[in-house]
């Protein structure tokens, strides 16, 4: 991808890359000149997308001109666009493709301009998942799972689930949540655990992102980053407070949205064991408030501040590597990255979460804070807020047992650390 402004507009560069260009995406092109040249230029580009622009530039799948028109669900039709072939698919590609940018979101953009690119250009292999299986699947869930489908359709919340996860696009993993969110059963846990972590009948396979590549933290308090110390940032103000952070805003739609989220970071009782327990609360479907709890196992990585998560939700295993990008040394605010795969379930994903003691955003200007968006390649409104104002009752507590910090933890005063 490279590229432009509209000032390049005449530029003999921008004319020798429009001309062997496989596809062109404008962005808020307005200006009366700069539309005219691109529609002189743009003739012979098979594929041209029009964001905020003038109604005059014209969209391209294919070399045949779509219009967008009325709404759609985002991801709705994006199993049947494999490789389209008349206008009407491409219209629901394009349909598709609007609503993914009114989202706002990097990543939901970026699936979105693949599928344009799997579909009119060359296949795309992380867009696999797309395709359905068929009668192999069919044959795969009643040979190996009969009793637990059984008891699924019986079970009115199992059910609902399937419903639901039955309207969303496989790679949709905020439509797909928050149906698991929704309607999470033992039911739903065990039909899962049968057909797609057990034995795959869906076929399908993801694996952890290996980009951005995010360097975790290397000093703290002017002393070099350990394992041990690495831990205690996460146990954060767990100890002085029911729980180690709050978080304030996240990356990641599907995840890190969920309102009144606490996070328990504590050491178990087994030598060398670590426990993450993440607290949220989902409105359901149906507009229910309920909470909902996790429980990840956490295995320290090769370089400190760097982390292996891994998780049993709702029947499918999720993997993550986590990263501590900075902590203040007061302890005011943290920043979190994870990278994550689903395999079973198809999904791959990366996200990160700014925490705080109390859930409100750090105030004032924050150079800190700024450079470790930065390192995570995350702008400001990229960040989802998450609603902290309605959270009493939230089911906290560590297990019997459980050791909290090693060797720093958060002092009575700013800026002070104790050693424990």
């Amino acid at each position: 991808m490279l590229v432009f402004t509209d000032k390049s507009i005449d530029h003999d560069d921008l004319k020798k890359e429009l001309s062997r260009c496989d596809m062109l995406v404008n962005v808020a092109i307005t200006g009366q000149e700069s539309v005219q040249w691109l529609i002189h230029n743009s003739k012979n580009i098979p594929n041209v997308l029009c964001f905020q622009s003038s109604p005059s530039l014209v969209n391209k799948l294919g070399g045949t001109s779509v219009q967008y028109t009325g709404e759609q669900d985002f991801f709705g039709k994006l199993i049947n666009v494999g490789k389209p072939s008349g206008t009407e698919e491409s219209a629901e590609v394009l349909k598709t493709i609007s609503n993914a940018w009114e989202r706002h979101n990097s990543d939901d953009i970026r699936f979105c301009l693949l599928v344009v690119v799997n579909a009119y250009i060359r296949p795309v292999a992380m867009l696999k998942n797309l395709r359905a299986k068929g009668l192999s699947t069919l044959g795969c869930m009643i040979t190996n799972c009969g009793p637990q489908i059984l008891n699924c359709l019986f079970d009115p919340d199992c059910r609902k689930a399937i419903q639901c996860l039955n309207s969303c696009s496989p790679t949709d993993q905020v439509c797909n949540y928050r149906c698991i969110a929704s309607y999470e059963s033992p039911h739903l846990e065990a039909f899962s655990l049968c057909v797609l972590q057990k034995h795959n009948c869906l076929e399908l396979n993801a694996e952890i992102p290996s980009k951005p590549s995010v360097t975790p933290l290397s000093m703290f308090r002017e002393q070099k980053l350990s394992h041990e110390v690495a831990e205690d940032l996460f146990v954060g103000w767990l100890d002085g407070l029911e729980w180690s952070w709050r978080v304030v805003a996240g990356q990641n739609p599907a995840y890190d949205q969920f309102p009144c989220q606490y996070q328990l970071f504590y050491r178990g009782k087994a030598k060398g064991s670590f426990w993450y327990e993440p607290i949220f609360q989902v409105r359901t479907l149906e507009g229910k408030l309920v909470w909902r709890r996790r429980k990840y196992r956490v295995r320290r990585a090769s370089t400190p501040g760097t982390f292996y998560f891994s998780v049993l939700d709702n029947g499918v295993v999720s993997k993550e590597f986590w990263t501590v990008v900075d902590v203040a040394d007061d302890f005011s605010w943290g920043l979190f990255h994870y990278h994550g795969a689903a395999q079973a379930a198809g999904q791959s994903y990366t996200g990160a979460v700014l925490v705080t003691p109390d859930g409100s955003y750090p105030g004032g200007d924050n150079p800190r804070l700024d450079s470790a968006l930065e390192k995570c390649g995350i702008k400001k409104w990229e960040l989802y807020m998450v609603d902290n104002c309605s959270c009493t009752g939230a089911p906290l507590g560590t297990p019997v047992g459980s050791r909290l910090h090693y060797q720093i933890a958060p002092g009575k005063e700013a800026g002070i650390m104790q050693r424990i």
